[in-house]
């Protein structure tokens, strides 16, 4: 459906570039259905009667290597996919016109910088110097684009007020998040030390993707995030979820929000069983298409609430896609016995919980925490479909 909303703004607002700085999808290997979702829709852009361009960067959930696999077909669509660093970064340095070819833009399409892109390890290193590194290598990553965009602008003789747009996938300082939103460190210690300072100042617009609040980086106008479009979890349903679109004119700029539309909406429901009851049923009146989370807080034990709630919703378009039982959890509590699913569970809480069961003082945790949080760095960067 945002798809479909997506391909029929485009037009309406006449858009000539479609700018995405990962992530396109959540996982490396996505299931054929997405994968549809996804070429139909680049189909359908390319056939549009304004849009020219499509510029796509891979995001750190995404694998490089699937999405760079078709890029010579793509590239006859004229859709622009940057998955991995290009052997050459001029590669990375897009001149893109409208469907008149009476306007140009130069777009740096940057992808998830990974660590092991930007940095060299030397041994002795610490955990400082290691951080160092990276918005080292960030910067100069930036610098050397934005540099080549100047030089191209310059040879080939273009206005002097045609824009450079950088793209980015990054947590830049300052960036808001909310709980269960799938946001995952990208750096060890340094993704929230990218300030806007390590920018380059030529920058005309600065795309970024990661975080899935829309936000300006440190209320500078022309450096973004859009956001995610849809409701990632039940901590964003309330969200006021937007693309957005940016007007070059003459040198100027002008940054404007276009709010999506709530597609399916997100409900968390709280209460004892006749309250929760009461709700689903105010909501199958309304015929509501709601995924819903809920949690019951009654006294009483209900041994068979999953089954209560599953009937409440038979033959309704809603879904319930988690409950929570906390009258359960407080007896367990109360009998000293915990037992956690994984799913509830942190990669870092684990481990932990791992150094308790080790005994492990506290003097030597945070050296073992940070070492840890590297693997797991590497172990997620593994693109699973590179040969």
């Amino acid at each position: 459906m945002f798809l479909n909303w997506l391909s029929k703004t485009i037009e309406s607002e006449k858009i000539d570039i479609l700018l995405v700085a990962g992530d396109i999808f959540d996982t490396g290997m996505p299931s054929n259905q997405a994968q549809k979702l996804y070429y139909s829709f680049l189909c359908r852009i390319a056939n549009s009667s304004c849009c020219n361009h499509v510029v796509i960067t891979a995001g750190n959930h995404d694998s490089p290597t699937f999405l760079t696999a078709p890029e010579h077909i793509l590239n006859a669509l004229n859709v622009h996919v940057i998955g991995v660093l290009p052997d050459s970064i001029k590669d990375e340095v897009l001149l893109l016109d409208n469907k008149d070819q009476t306007e140009q833009i130069i777009v740096c399409a940057v992808p998830y910088l990974r660590e092991r892109d930007i940095r060299t390890s030397e041994a002795g290193e610490n955990i400082d110097d290691k951080n160092k590194k990276v918005v080292e290598g960030i910067k100069n990553h930036y610098a050397e684009v934005c540099r080549i965009a100047e030089e191209k602008r310059v040879k080939l003789k273009l206005k002097k007020s045609t824009p450079i747009v950088a793209m980015g996938h990054l947590f830049a300082v300052g960036g808001k998040t909310v709980d269960n939103d799938g946001v995952r460190e990208m750096y060890v210690g340094t993704l929230a030390h990218i300030s806007k300072d390590v920018f380059p100042k030529n920058i005309d617009y600065m795309a970024l993707g990661h975080l899935h609040v829309p936000q300006k980086v440190k209320d500078c106008d022309y450096m973004r995030y859009c956001g995610s479009p849809l409701p990632i979890g039940f901590g964003e349903a309330k969200q006021d979820k937007k693309v957005c679109l940016i007007e070059f004119s003459e040198g100027k700029r002008v940054v404007n929000e276009i709010s999506v539309p709530v597609f399916r909406k997100l409900e968390q429901l709280s209460g004892n069983l006749e309250e929760i009851l009461s709700r689903l049923k105010t909501l199958k009146l309304e015929e509501a298409n709601t995924l819903l989370e809920i949690e019951y807080c009654g006294d009483e034990i209900a041994g068979n609430l999953r089954t209560s709630l599953d009937d409440a919703v038979v033959d309704t378009k809603m879904e319930i896609l988690r409950i929570k039982n906390q009258r359960i959890v407080e007896k367990i509590l109360n009998n000293d016995v915990v037992e956690d699913s994984l799913d509830d569970l942190t990669e870092n809480e684990i481990f932990e919980r791992c150094l308790d069961v080790y005994e492990v003082p506290n003097s030597q945790r945070g050296s073992l925490i940070a070492t840890y949080k590297e693997i797991l760095m590497v172990v997620h960067e593994d693109d699973k479909n590179a040969e």
